[in-house]
């Protein structure tokens, strides 16, 4: 069984890498909570949707990623810019 709802406690993930989908198939993202998980050498080709606090946003993990915290890739907070008044 493929876990999509959400990821589970620190001892369920070595349950999870034994049975992890290979990248070539296609499969929904892999959908968590979890934002301080490390990325693994066996996550490379999967897709992930994290979530943000408000809403789940999907990443693709690469080789470069591997040894990060899937929280880095998704920001929490939206980018801050000034109104610019019409009347100018």
């Amino acid at each position: 069984m493929f876990p999509t709802r959400a990821l589970f406690g620190r001892s369920v993930w070595k349950v999870f890498l034994s049975h992890a989908p290979s990248p070539s198939t296609q499969h929904p993202p892999i959908r968590t909570t979890k934002r301080a998980a490390t990325i693994l050498p066996n996550f490379v080709g999967l897709r992930f949707a994290v979530h943000n606090g408000k809403t789940y946003v999907e990443i693709q993990v690469t080789e470069e990623m591997v040894g990060r915290k899937l929280g880095e890739y998704v920001a929490t907070r939206k980018r801050f810019t000034y109104k610019q008044s019409k009347n100018k």
